[in-house]
C-alpha cells in the first residue's frame, strides 16, 4: 500500500508542481528574455514557445491523472479502502477532466484563434474590440483558470494522504 501511496503522492506532486513551475516561472521568464533580446513580434514568439511546452505538459498531466486515478482504485480493489474514496476519486477524475478539457479544447482553440490571425501577428497587436483579440483573451483566461483545479484539487488529496 505504501507504494501506491507515494505513487499517487508523487504524481500529484508532479502535476501541481509542473503546473506552478510554468506558469510562475516559466511563462514569464519566456515573455521577459524573448522580449530582451529585442527579437521582432516578442510576444508572438514567446506565445508560441510557452503554447509548445503546455502541449508537451499536457502529456504529463494526462499520465498524472492516469496514475492518481489507477492508485486509487487498486487501494480500493487491495484495501483497505482509502477514506473518502468516492470524494477523492471523484476529484482526481475532475481534474483530469479539467487537463483533457485545456489540452483538448482550449489549447487547440487557441492555436486555431492563432492561425485565423495569421502566423505574424499577435492577438495582442490587434484593435482592443477586434472580434479574434477578444476571443482569445477569454481563451486564455479560461485556460488559466483551469489550471486552477488540478491545483485545488491535487493539495486537497495530498492533505487526504497525510491523514491517512
Amino acid at each position: 500500500m505504501l507504494a501506491l501511496r507515494f505513487a499517487a503522492v508523487a504524481a500529484i506532486a508532479v502535476w501541481i508542481g509542473g503546473l506552478l513551475a510554468l506558469g510562475a516561472i516559466a511563462a514569464p521568464a519566456i515573455f521577459d528574455v524573448i522580449a530582451a533580446r529585442g527579437i521582432s513580434d516578442a510576444r508572438l514568439v514567446s506565445g508560441a514557445v510557452f503554447g509548445e511546452v503546455l502541449r508537451r505538459f499536457h502529456l504529463v498531466a494526462y499520465g498524472c491523472g492516469a496514475v492518481l486515478l489507477l492508485t486509487l482504485v487498486i487501494r480500493r480493489i487491495l484495501g483497505p479502502r482509502p477514506r473518502h474514496f468516492a470524494l477523492r476519486f471523484g476529484l482526481a477524475t475532475v481534474m483530469l477532466a479539467a487537463a483533457l478539457y485545456a489540452g483538448f479544447v482550449l489549447q487547440p482553440g487557441i492555436a486555431d484563434l492563432q492561425r485565423q490571425i495569421g502566423p505574424t501577428v499577435s492577438a495582442s497587436s490587434l484593435p482592443p474590440d477586434d472580434a479574434r483579440r477578444l476571443a482569445f483573451g477569454r481563451l486564455h483566461g479560461r485556460s488559466a483558470m483551469v489550471q486552477f483545479v488540478p491545483i485545488v484539487g491535487g493539495l486537497l488529496l495530498i492533505f487526504w494522504e497525510l491523514g491517512d
